[in-house]
């Protein structure tokens, strides 16, 4: 069983940094690409930042270039998310997404969501 765990959420002062780290343990055979996504209060989840397993490809929101940098270990399935100069509209439960996943005992690819950690920026 497939499971993502997100870590490293909580409170912090306008200007600080904080890094969050997602887990991906199971029988896992490959994933094409790991994403972080947030979700703010009454607003729709939006893709922050994803990194293509096969390229190294890279993208971010534009609200969150030059501040934030994802990475990954891939031999440790393990995405990191460091956030840089936060600001109170990066408030949000940020997820990690596991994207075209396949495990050693099925071929089918199959996305995976984290259960979410929650970012406050807040004085």
């Amino acid at each position: 069983q497939v499971q993502l765990v997100e870590s490293g959420g909580g409170l912090v002062q306008p200007g600080g940094s904080l890094r969050l780290s997602c887990v991906a343990s199971g029988r896992i055979f490959s994933i094409n690409a790991m994403n972080w996504y947030r979700q703010a209060p009454g607003k729709q989840r939006e893709l922050v930042a994803g990194v293509i397993s096969s390229t190294g490809n890279i993208n971010y929101a534009d609200s969150v270039k030059g501040r934030f940098i994802i990475s990954r270990d891939a031999a440790k399935n393990t995405v990191y998310l460091q956030m840089n100069s936060l600001n109170p509209e990066d408030t949000a439960v940020y997820y990690c997404n596991a994207e075209g996943l396949r495990t050693w005992d099925s071929g089918a690819y199959v996305d995976y969501w984290g259960k979410g950690t929650l970012v406050t920026v807040s004085s």
